[in-house]
């Protein structure tokens, strides 16, 4: 299974995506947020699997989209390299949330600058599992995303598994990371990890990165989700 792209065709300011096939997520910790409960501008750390910070992410919503919508909010995420320049931007829409309905499913666009589409991430119905197609920027259908049931899982880390379209073979996962006790019960700060091949094609690395912040945002960021699945644990 080839997933090679021609680098003479990588989008400015992706070309680092290349050479890597780990890339670690620390979302900050925002003290008003935990003290008032207000919720803030989300913003993330991107590393490469030694630590060293490659991208910055950060959050474009308004106050009233935030504490009105939660979780479910519309949102641009613009991600930055360590110079400043933007070399990624997700878009996701505002679509109620609903596990009963194929009519609210969600979906992120992922753009190079200056707003040119690389790809999508879009939820596939399940009645109780996470699941997703990656698309190229032509709407294609690439590969397909897996989680488990999250509100059955009471383990540290959940893993949600990039396969292939069939869904027979498995190419790397998106992990999210326990971040302790008090963060997990008192915050939405989340740690994702994502593991895929090295010679996959570089805006579908792009895309998997943002279908990692649609699946935070998914599962991750409501406060009361998180303190039931702890203490029914």
């Amino acid at each position: 299974m080839n997933f090679s792209s021609s680098s003479s065709k990588l989008p400015p300011g992706l070309e680092y995506l290349n050479q890597i096939d780990h890339i670690l997520i620390h979302q900050q910790f925002e003290l008003v947020e935990a003290v008032t409960g207000f919720e803030t501008s989300n913003q993330y750390k991107i590393r490469n699997k030694f630590g060293q910070k490659v991208y910055y992410a950060i959050e474009d919503s308004n106050f009233c989209i935030r504490h009105c919508c939660g979780h479910c909010r519309s949102f641009s995420m613009k991600i930055l390299d360590n110079t400043g320049q933007e070399v990624i931007t997700l878009k996701r829409p505002l679509r109620c949330s609903s596990c009963c309905s194929p009519c609210c499913l969600q979906k992120i666009e992922v753009q190079a600058p200056p707003g040119v589409p690389v790809g999508y991430v879009v939820q596939n119905w399940h009645p109780c599992l996470p699941k997703f197609t990656v698309q190229n920027e032509k709407k294609e259908d690439v590969l397909k995303i897996t989680g488990p049931c999250i509100e059955c899982s009471c383990s540290g880390e959940i893993d949600f598994e990039i396969k292939s379209l069939d869904e027979q073979i498995v190419i790397g996962r998106i992990s999210k990371h326990w971040s302790g006790f008090l963060k997990e019960v008192f915050t939405d700060v989340d740690n994702f990890g994502i593991q895929f091949p090295l010679d996959l094609d570089v805006k579908i690395k792009a895309v998997i990165l943002g279908a990692c912040f649609l699946i935070d945002f998914m599962f991750f960021e409501s406060n009361a989700i998180k303190k039931t699945k702890l203490f029914c644990c």
